[in-house]
Parts: C-alpha cells; sequence; structure tokens
C-alpha cells in the first residue's frame, strides 16, 4: 500500500518565509548613479589658463555635454537617484562641474553649479502640426489595397 506524503508544517512555513523575503526585497530602494563626475584630484590639477580641452579631455574624459550654444562650455553632470518598486525614481543628489574655455582654448573658468541654480525644464504638451493629410488608421490599412503590382506588370 502507497502512502500519499502531505506536506509538513515545515514546508508550509519555509514557503511563506521565502514569500516574505520575497516581498521585502520587492521594496528595497534602488540608488542608481547616471553621468560622470570628474575624479577629484584631476579636477583640483585644472588651472585656468593653463590647460588645453585636449589636456582636459585626457585627464577627466568625455563631458556629459557639452552647451548647445556655446560649445566652450563643458558640463560634468551627476544624478544619483532612488527607485522604490513601480514609483517614480526622486533625486538625491546631482553635481554639475561646468569648465568654460577662452577663445584660444584654454580653460577660463571652472564652476560648480548647484541643484538650486539648474533650471527647471518644462515640456510643453502641445503638438507641432504638420504639413499633409489626416489619415485614419483605417485609411492607413486599407489605402494600400490595390496599389500592388500584379506579377505581370513587372516583366516576371
Amino acid at each position: 500500500m502507497v502512502t500519499a506524503v502531505r506536506p509538513g508544517r515545515c514546508g508550509l512555513r519555509r514557503a511563506a518565509a521565502l514569500a516574505l523575503l520575497a516581498a521585502l526585497s520587492a521594496c528595497t530602494p534602488r540608488i542608481d548613479t547616471h553621468g560622470h563626475y570628474p575624479d577629484p584630484e584631476a579636477l583640483s590639477s585644472i588651472e585656468p589658463g593653463v590647460q588645453s580641452k585636449e589636456e582636459v579631455l585626457a585627464l577627466l574624459g568625455s563631458p556629459t555635454t557639452v552647451a548647445t550654444l556655446d560649445p566652450n562650455r563643458w558640463y560634468y553632470v551627476t544624478r544619483v537617484t532612488e527607485n522604490v518598486s513601480f514609483y517614480d525614481p526622486s533625486l538625491i543628489e546631482e553635481t554639475v562641474v561646468a569648465i568654460v574655455f577662452d577663445e584660444e582654448g584654454r580653460v577660463a573658468s571652472i564652476e560648480n553649479v548647484a541643484l538650486n541654480e539648474t533650471p527647471e525644464v518644462e515640456v510643453v504638451e502641445r503638438e507641432t502640426a504638420t504639413q499633409g493629410k489626416d489619415v485614419s488608421i483605417f485609411e492607413q490599412l486599407l489605402g494600400n489595397l490595390g496599389r500592388f503590382p500584379r506579377v505581370n506588370d513587372q516583366g516576371r
């Protein structure tokens, strides 16, 4: 005679403990660092009027961004965010170092931009009108019916 094996209380406790651990680990905040903060020693070795763009590039690496209207302003930006489960990430720390070059390509100044000095970008919600005809999804799907060439028309 074969007896069925029933899961004991020990097995149920283990399963419950694993489920609890999985649930708690999903709520653990994740810290992410984005961008590139230059090495403080390398940054302190840069002197205005001495280093060129090439030397700064060799010391600090590529900048995070270059100013759109002024290619003589390089920005090194680092952002540290905290993300908890499915919520939007929250900003913990942001560091911006701006290096300004003169007309000869030498360092003119080094600026640390504080978080409250960075401008907030407002996204415009409206849509830009484009030229052309407004076509519905059905017109797009059905619009090509009958437009395909027949095999005989292509010389095959």
